[in-house]
């Protein structure tokens, strides 16, 4: 394995990167895809034999979009064609209003755009101010993200409250966050149950703002 101190080896390593960031606006097809992906990051470790990489304190921005974590392992190069990065440790997600925190994350590429992150964590949770000035918070041991739909799905102990107040618990729940509404989806081998809890109100009228157990977004 070769360290960052092996400059010579990195222009051939960072090409594919380079190549990818040039073709993003000839790709535009929407407003993301005709913005430039932006990866700040310190290299630790490289293998230009493997075309692998690891990187420490990292940041991906594409627009609106921010994704940061403490690491990040990368297997075929720094390319955006097509492709998957594992990231660890503290990861946080930023988009279009929308906040997504876990342990772990996957994030996937295609042409040129950041299409889906994986979050997975004990629990992975995610919140969003609404328009109508309530928050809607939710936690699942996985929580699949994908940008081009603005859809969160929240797998596996899924919990979920729209307002802040009311809550919704399921195997499988799924949130919008460009329209901030609640979607259902069917789950294979499973009955697509949900459990619905309305709370009441305060003494002032006012929804509850309630916080997801288990961990603070």
């Amino acid at each position: 394995m070769a360290n960052s101190s092996h400059s010579d080896r990195w222009p051939r390593f960072l090409a594919p990167l380079v190549l990818g960031l040039l073709g993003v606006a000839a790709a535009a097809q929407n407003p993301r895809e005709a913005q430039k992906i932006v990866v700040d990051a310190r290299p630790v470790e490289i293998d230009t034999q493997k075309n692998t990489a690891l990187l420490r304190d990292v940041v991906i921005t594409q627009g609106d979009l921010r994704i940061s974590a403490n690491e990040a392992r990368v297997v075929g190069g720094l390319k955006f064609e097509t492709g998957e990065w594992t990231i660890e440790g503290d990861v946080r997600i930023v988009a279009e209003g929308g906040n997504l925190q876990s342990d772990k994350a996957v994030v996937a590429f295609r042409d040129n755009v950041i299409s889906q992150a994986t979050i997975t964590g004990s629990p992975a949770v995610f919140e969003q101010l609404r328009a109508d000035g309530n928050t809607a918070r939710g936690r699942a041991n996985t929580i699949d993200y994908v940008t081009a739909s603005g859809t969160v799905s929240l797998r596996d102990k899924a919990w979920l409250t729209p307002d802040g107040c009311n809550e919704i618990t399921g195997n499988s729940l799924v949130y919008n966050i460009k329209t901030q509404s609640v979607q259902s989806q069917p789950v294979a081998g499973g009955d697509g149950r949900i459990r619905i809890t309305i709370q009441p109100k305060n003494g002032s009228g006012a929804p509850c703002n309630r916080t997801a157990p288990g961990r603070k977004p």
